[in-house]
């Protein structure tokens, strides 16, 4: 036997000592009465409970934040049942009405016929981890959230587009109910550029896009980049007349706009043309050749004088 362990079994109180110095809150419950039989001195600093209020498990359930309360209890209770050693981290309240994030890690001392005897455990505060793991989750949050947006215009981008398109697609297909796009496209962009030069392009694109922000009629419409001077519409549960009203209606915007287009273009202002595709998809129709369609008729809008809406195969 060592020199440490002579003086442990000599004075029981050296335990004592050690556990009431870490930073971690031990305790001890009897099973049979569900009692505290023991809590450190650390609790107060905590928590500010005194040691001597901590009478019974209800008084720990009591100090748990509501919304934690029912899940941590029960599954403390049902692995404590089985003789199962666990942890469980939730919010303990604090004698001014705050709460601490605590993670308590428990022991189960067992009969000789494997029924508990005792719980014995330990209290750390995690309160700093949690808030490094929120300010994590809101960064990670936050880059999700970039990684659908244009960088430029803010709106969103073709991976969202992809994303949104595929789950209103199938879900036109199960309730049978059209979907339409309007892609649309700025007339003579390239004459822009060369006109007013790529800074002046860029803010261009910015304001065309707010404009066209306008349109939106509620959450499930959406508007995206979808690449270059191109934007695209997505309009579920939208009739093919709606979204012609729907794609005028942006050219309209943008036209009151009165962006100045010196480069060239008629009335020497910034004008749109567009491609309008519409369709109840059924249960083998794809995407792909439907977004198609309407980028084919949006060059059709182009080779027919621009600034104009093209749906099948006529001119509206």
């Amino acid at each position: 036997m060592s020199v440490d362990d002579s003086l442990l079994r000599e004075d029981p109180g050296v335990y004592k000592t050690l556990l009431e110095s870490t930073r971690a809150i031990p305790w001890k419950i009897d099973w049979a009465t569900l009692r505290f039989a023991y809590i450190g001195p650390q609790i107060e600093e905590l928590l500010g409970w005194t040691p001597d209020s901590w009478v019974t498990v209800q008084d720990w359930a009591d100090r748990m934040h509501p919304e934690d309360r029912e899940r941590v209890f029960n599954f403390c209770v049902a692995q404590s049942q089985a003789g199962v050693d666990h942890e469980a981290d939730y919010r303990a309240l604090r004698k001014d009405g705050e709460f601490v994030w605590i993670r308590d890690v428990v022991h189960v001392v067992r009969n000789p016929d494997g029924t508990p005897h005792a719980l014995i455990g330990f209290m750390f505060d995690i309160s700093e981890r949690k808030r490094t793991e929120e300010r994590l989750l809101d960064m990670q949050r936050e880059l999700e959230e970039l990684s659908y947006k244009d960088g430029l215009t803010g709106l969103a981008n073709r991976r969202r587009f992809d994303m949104m398109m595929d789950a209103e697609w199938r879900h036109a297909q199960s309730l049978r109910q059209p979907v339409s796009v309007v892609v649309l496209d700025i007339d003579y962009f390239k004459q822009y550029n060369d006109h007013y030069g790529h800074l002046e392009g860029d803010e261009c694109l910015k304001r065309v896009a707010r404009t066209l922000e306008g349109v939106l009629r509620g959450p499930r419409d959406m508007l995206c980049r979808f690449g270059g001077e191109e934007f695209v519409l997505l309009l579920p549960d939208t009739d093919e007349g709606a979204a012609m009203a729907m794609a005028w209606r942006c050219l309209d915007l943008v036209d009151k706009a009165l962006i100045a287009h010196a480069g060239h273009g008629s009335g020497r202002r910034l004008t749109l043309s567009a491609g309008v595709n519409t369709v109840v998809p059924k249960e083998h129709d794809e995407v792909t050749p439907f977004l198609a369609t309407a980028d084919r008729r949006l060059y059709l809008a182009k080779e027919r004088g621009r600034a104009r809406v093209v749906c099948d195969d006529g001119v509206l």
